[in-house]
């Protein structure tokens, strides 16, 4: 099932960045082999486990792929996944460029075994700038693309968001220049070279909206979009708690305002003029969250359901599993793990009616596919010691 069905695609990446990546292409149908060490990916051990080496943090990263373990220090071990890239349609890394030259698995070297393949190297910089090569996790990736800047800017503090917002969105990035890729390979049957740096890709999607007067030249003003800064929106409090809502239209804003026995909250800002909003911006929020705070969370809902006013209760990463749309979705599946017992997987968001995704394979163990993929390429198991030395 799945757009991409057979496709095959080589997984050299590890961590965070590269498996979502290379999971949105196996989500999509592609036949990813995850190629381990023999000792497994670092992320295996990074969050909450039943047993060593099968987080939930993994095995929400590496469903629906192979696992392919060996040692890539070894002749034997390198031997097998060059034989593994010339059945291949795709090779994902991210791996330093100068350490997968060091391999002999650089793109050079790989365009040799597969002329067609599409190779993507995922990289903490460019590799054409001043930083290229230089170590890149999410942390530093947040704080040179302005992000942690950002997020503690009413503070004056830098603080990173609780998440690997980095890792995730370069990910996403790096799945979606593969597709642009394959598109390329079957309408020319041309192969190529893809990089996509993290830090660039971060920089492009922190500053979209937040060019500012930077986005002249000569700049015109300060970076920053004023609304989001400062005491734009914030969570709005209520009676006995918060709600995230939004009144947004001038018709929104008079509505909302009336039914609260506010108007005169709405004839205080000439809400026709968007100009003229965005100039009082801040004192409009404060105002609407003075008001707000005298009544209940469901009342407000209540209101703003009849209004047609965006609105929703304020989840957390503890009860989103018991949100009434996710419930409805089935966002989040039940599944049994051959090792792992019952688990719980997010599935694939993306819907497509005519090639569907779903999970036809649990997050593998280490190297549990690697005899199976061996047969498939014709190589003796008696191989394997070798290939897989620690």
């Amino acid at each position: 099932m799945g757009p991409l069905q057979g496709i095959r695609v080589v997984d050299l990446t590890a961590v965070v960045l590269g498996p979502l990546a290379t999971q949105v292409l196996a989500d999509y149908g592609a036949d990813v082999i995850k190629v381990e060490p023999v000792e497994g990916d670092l992320m295996r051990a990074n969050g909450m486990s039943r047993n060593r080496g099968m987080s939930s943090t993994f095995m929400n990263l590496n469903r629906n792929k192979r696992s392919f373990a060996v040692d890539l220090k070894t002749p034997e071990g390198l031997e097998a996944v060059k034989k593994l890239i010339a059945t291949a349609d795709v090779l994902v890394h991210n791996m330093r460029v100068k350490a997968i030259n060091k391999l002999g698995l650089g793109y050079e070297a790989v365009s040799q075994i597969k002329p067609n393949i599409v190779y993507c190297a995922a990289t903490g910089f460019g590799e054409n700038g001043t930083y290229a090569g230089q170590p890149a996790f999410d942390d530093v990736i947040q704080g040179a693309c302005g992000m942690a800047s950002l997020v503690g800017s009413e503070s004056n503090k830098p603080e990173y968001p609780p998440t690997l917002l980095a890792d995730k969105v370069a990910g996403i990035a790096t799945a979606n220049a593969v597709l642009g890729a394959l598109v390329h390979q079957a309408r020319t049957g041309e192969g190529q070279y893809v990089e996509v740096p993290m830090f660039e890709t971060m920089v492009a999607f922190t500053m979209t909206e937040h060019m500012g007067g930077n986005g002249f030249s000569p700049s015109i003003g300060p970076a920053g979009y004023a609304r989001l800064l400062k005491g734009g929106r914030k969570p709005t409090p209520t009676k006995d708690g918060y709600l995230a809502l939004l009144p947004y239209t001038e018709k929104h804003w008079e509505a909302f305002f009336t039914a609260l026995g506010r108007k005169d909250l709405f004839e205080k800002y000439d809400l026709s003029n968007r100009h003229e909003r965005n100039k009082r911006i801040h004192e409009l929020y404060a105002d609407l969250r003075s008001v707000t705070a005298d009544f209940t969370s469901a009342e407000l809902m209540q209101l703003c359901r009849k209004l047609d006013i965006p609105v929703t209760e304020i989840f957390s990463i503890d009860n989103i599993h018991e949100h009434s749309h996710v419930k409805s979705v089935n966002l989040f599946e039940e599944h049994d793990h051959p090792t792992e017992g019952r688990i719980v997987s997010i599935r694939p968001t993306a819907l497509f009616a005519k090639t569907p995704c779903k999970i036809e394979r649990p997050c593998p163990n280490i190297g549990e596919q690697t005899l199976e993929i061996l047969s498939e390429l014709g190589v003796d198991q008696a191989f394997i010691p070798k290939a897989a030395k620690k």
